[in-house]
């Protein structure tokens, strides 16, 4: 087998319009069908993306005999769910994240691939794969910056849909599960280390009861790592590492563009010097990787277990924005 065949659970946004094109893109590849549980929405998206085979229910696809592959890009309360059914159906697993609602969940999601333990699973934090971020834990472990003493990360956009899932608390909604689940991968994949504790605070919209407005600080072993991430503010994103000797700065650190060249600084004393990286896609690049995994039958790029630990400090963060103290039991 020289392709995986993959099949797509829902029509959702993402997959539509950033996922599946460039998992397309991918040599290891082949986008063979997409349900949705609405057969003309299948039918749509197949036709616009050129996919062979629809179906009308995600049980349906799940059957088919010829898909290697599960992408599950469905709201967070149906990530370990249907994961778990995919496993089932014997298909590795492609998770949009977060990996769950909360750590207990994620747990879960590991027993069962205890028992498929042929079958690979990951969590897609794209982001990781981009070489802007592998070039920036570069130079953190080549200590280009220093020792690193704290990371500041910011991550917002406007969204008051009230039909958006992301303003449904009972679909995971909310702007650290969104969003703020990338300000908290990062800090953990720079330090390369579990913090040790923890504070957040969080402000909740009155109508959606989902948190509008998120911020957080992390402790970790020799440094900390700040973040404020909304659903409800003007759009902007940054990343700036500082270090004993130095600074990284990402221009745009969770979601670059796909069509034209990005860039990070790196600034040593008055320096500073500009690195361009060539125009690639992160999700290409993830689902290449993730497939090359289950062909060569190799460990996926990023486990279960950092998945786990990623579900336990968003557990912790909103234990300590509710009890409004650290928190370091998690």
């Amino acid at each position: 087998m020289s392709q995986v065949r993959w099949g797509i659970l829902s029509t959702a946004k993402i997959g539509v319009k950033q996922v599946i094109p460039a998992m397309q893109q991918s040599e290891s590849c082949d986008i063979v069908a997409i349900a949705s549980r609405n057969k003309e929405k299948a039918d749509r998206a197949a036709s616009q993306l050129n996919i062979p085979k629809t179906y009308g229910s995600y049980e349906e696809l799940l059957e088919d005999p010829d898909i290697d592959a599960i992408y599950n890009p469905l709201p967070n309360n149906f990530h370990v769910p249907w994961t778990i059914k995919a496993m089932e159906a014997n298909k590795h697993v492609l998770c949009e994240k977060p990996i769950g609602l909360n750590a207990a969940e994620a747990e879960k999601l590991a027993e069962a691939m205890d028992t498929h333990s042929h079958l690979k699973v990951m969590e897609a934090f794209m982001y990781r794969f981009h070489p802007q971020w592998r070039k920036a834990r570069q130079l953190v472990e080549e200590q280009k910056i220093g020792q690193v003493k704290t990371i500041q990360s910011f991550f917002s956009y406007n969204n008051t849909d009230q039909d958006n899932i992301r303003n449904d608390p009972e679909k995971g909604g909310g702007g650290l599960m969104d969003i703020g689940c990338y300000q908290i991968s990062l800090s953990r994949f720079i330090y390369n280390e579990e913090p040790r504790r923890i504070k957040g605070m969080m402000e909740f919209d009155p109508e959606f009861n989902v948190d509008r407005l998120t911020s957080g600080m992390l402790e970790f072993s020799h440094g900390t790592s700040t973040f404020t991430c909304s659903t409800q503010i003007s759009a902007y994103q940054r990343v700036n590492i500082f270090g004993t000797d130095g600074r990284i700065e990402i221009e745009i650190p969770f979601n670059p563009p796909a069509n034209k060249p990005t860039r990070i600084w790196l600034t040593q004393g008055d320096n500073t010097h500009e690195i361009e990286f060539d125009v690639c896609n992160h999700y290409t690049i993830q689902g290449e990787l993730f497939s090359q995994a289950i062909l060569n039958n190799n460990p996926v790029p990023t486990p279960i277990s950092d998945a786990i630990a990623n579900m336990k400090v968003i557990d912790a963060m909103q234990k300590s924005a509710e009890t409004n103290a650290w928190v370091s039991d998690f």
